[in-house]
Parts: structure tokens; C-alpha cells; sequence
């Protein structure tokens, strides 16, 4: 994913000021809760929020960056900064034994001792648990930040722990403006019009991923997949690049027609003066169709191999059969 700093992500300006401007009137809790998805940069606001902690010469727009706590971490290599990520699936519970052990220890710079633990909702049961005593009693000059993708499935004995920082999610539009800014869409048509390449976002998993897919041939391969399944569902057979989709990408095909799935039944709900709204019990088949295609995106990360051709054929007769 591309290497943007937190000053080129312009729905993280807000927060990140309302998190320095706590901070600096000496208002912080020792524990936070960033429920923002890393696919929007929440581990880099989360490392910001470290820096604001650490910096010795904190000003009131955020760190200085020049004192030798912000140059330490500029290296990557500050002693009181301890970032905890998942090993495999999982943040296990002696990641997090181990860190509430280096908490205890004094500050080598003298100042605030800081934890971060990225995708804090893989924390399992065991881990969880043994963070709560931390959280309680964390002890002097320790703050922990906790980035989330999605809070609900922390424990409650966790978030209620926690300060959480207000944060507005960037619209369609904001991050088709953002894209814009970093000249990332595709060419206008000869109407001077570009097409809304935030379709997707569901699919990469951010603007980040987003932008990062736009830079590469990724986006132009999920475009192709949406442009062969519309086709695909017409005819009734598998066209172009379905019918060489590899294991690899299946995944990105599957839901590129889970996508496809959804619209349809949007807009088929839509009365046309020159058409018929789809019936309510088709509508409930397709969409139950829709959630067949991604159960089968969640199973095939775990399997082995798969006919990629045969399960998008699969898919596209049983399209048909409902829609027929």
C-alpha cells in the first residue's frame, strides 16, 4: 500500500488536531480507541498520536519533529514506543504479556512510555484479558493506543477502558476529490467526464488500497471483471476474462459480482416506464444469491485450490434460473 504520511489524508486532520489539542491542555486519557480502519489510515494516526505523546518540544499543531524523541522515531527506533501487530490471525497473549512486562520498565528518554496495538479487535480471549489489568492500573507516564477496524468485536471490558476519538468517515465523494488531488482517476471521456471509480472501495478495502490499485493494473482488471459479469449474466456464458480467471484472483471476481448482485437488485426495485419492477420474491433469491457468493469468498480462503471457471459458471446459471 502506498507510503501517504497522515498530512496527505485530509479525513485525518481533524481528529489528529483534536487529539493533539487534548494532549497539549493535558486533557489525554492513558488509554485510547482509534475505531478507524487502516484502509483510512488508522494505524498512522495512531503513530502521530505516539509521536504527540513523546515529542519533548510539543507545539500546538502536533509534534516538532526535530527534537531527538520525533528524530528516534523518524528512524524507527524510539525505546519507549512498543507496537504490537497480529502473529498470523491472532494478537496472542504473550505479545501481550510481554508488553505489559516492558511497561513496567523505566523510560529510556525520560518522558512517556507509549503501546500501540494495531488491529486491536484480533486480540483473542486470553490476550484480551491480560490487557485489562494494564488498562486499569497502567502506571505512570504510559498511555496505550488502540487501533480498530471494527470496535464491535472488542470486549466491552476493553472499549469502556478506552477514550475514543471522534472520527468521521470520508464520503464517496471526499475520497473521489482526494483521488482526484493525487491524480489517480482514470482519463475523462470525450464529454469530459470520469466514471466513479469508489465502486469499488468495498472490494480493495479503502482509499488507500484504492489509490494504491489506481496506480497499478489492478483497478483496470476489476473494471474488466464488472464489465464480463454483466455480460456473463446476460448470455448466460462465461465471457473473457472469467473464463481465465485465476486462483489468485477469484477472490476479487467473486466480489466484484457480489457488487454486481447488489446494483442489480437496487436498481431492478426501481418502477420504469418501460419495465416492471423485479418481484420481491426474485429480489429475495438474488440477494440470497449474493450472500451464497460471499460465503464462498470467505471459504476460499482456506482452500486449496478451486475450478475458477467452473464456480463462476456455477454463478452465472444460477442467475439465471432466478432472473428467467
Amino acid at each position: 500500500m502506498s507510503d501517504y504520511q497522515i498530512d496527505q489524508l485530509p479525513w485525518l486532520a481533524e481528529p489528529h488536531q483534536r487529539f493533539v489539542d487534548q494532549h497539549y491542555r493535558g486533557k489525554t486519557s492513558h488509554a485510547h480507541l482509534f475505531n478507524i480502519d487502516r484502509a483510512l489510515g488508522g494505524d498512522k494516526l495512531a503513530k502521530a498520536a505516539a509521536q504527540t505523546i513523546l515529542c519533548q518540544q510539543l507545539t500546538p499543531v502536533g509534534a516538532c519533529g526535530q527534537c531527538k524523541s520525533c528524530l528516534l522515531l523518524a528512524a524507527g527506533n524510539h525505546p519507549d514506543l512498543y507496537i504490537i501487530e497480529p502473529d498470523g490471525n491472532q494478537i496472542k497473549v504473550d505479545q501481550i504479556r510481554q508488553l505489559c512486562q516492558k511497561l513496567t520498565q523505566t523510560a529510556q528518554q525520560g518522558g512517556a512510555r507509549v503501546a500501540i496495538i494495531v488491529d486491536a479487535e484480533r486480540l483473542n480471549l486470553a490476550a484480551a484479558n491480560a490487557l485489562l489489568k494494564t488498562l486499569e492500573e497502567p502506571g505512570d507516564d504510559v498511555v496505550l493506543i488502540l487501533q480498530t477496524n471494527t470496535s464491535a468485536q472488542l470486549l466491552a471490558t476493553i472499549t469502556s477502558r478506552c477514550q475514543t476519538l471522534k472520527f468521521i468517515e470520508p464520503t464517496k465523494l471526499d475520497i473521489q476529490h482526494w483521488l482526484a488531488a493525487q491524480q489517480l482517476l482514470p482519463a475523462a471521456n470525450a464529454e469530459g467526464k470520469t466514471h466513479d471509480v469508489t465502486w469499488c472501495l468495498s472490494v480493495v478495502g479503502g482509499p488507500l488500497a484504492l489509490a494504491n490499485s489506481l496506480s497499478s493494473q489492478h483497478y483496470q482488471q476489476l473494471l474488466t471483471f464488472r464489465q464480463d459479469w454483466a455480460h456473463s449474466l446476460k448470455t448466460g456464458h462465461l465471457s473473457a476474462s472469467l473464463l481465465k480467471v485465476s486462483e489468485q484472483q477469484i477472490v476479487d471476481a467473486l466480489n466484484v459480482l457480489y457488487l454486481y448482485l447488489r446494483q442489480y437488485v437496487l436498481k431492478s426495485s426501481r418502477v420504469k416506464a418501460d419495465r416492471q419492477p423485479l418481484n420481491p420474491l426474485v429480489q429475495a433469491k438474488v440477494i440470497d444469491l449474493g450472500g451464497q457468493v460471499m460465503k464462498m469468498c470467505h471459504k476460499l480462503e482456506t482452500m486449496p485450490s478451486v475450478n475458477t471457471q467452473a464456480l463462476c459458471q456455477q454463478y452465472v446459471l444460477a442467475f439465471r434460473k432466478l432472473t428467467n
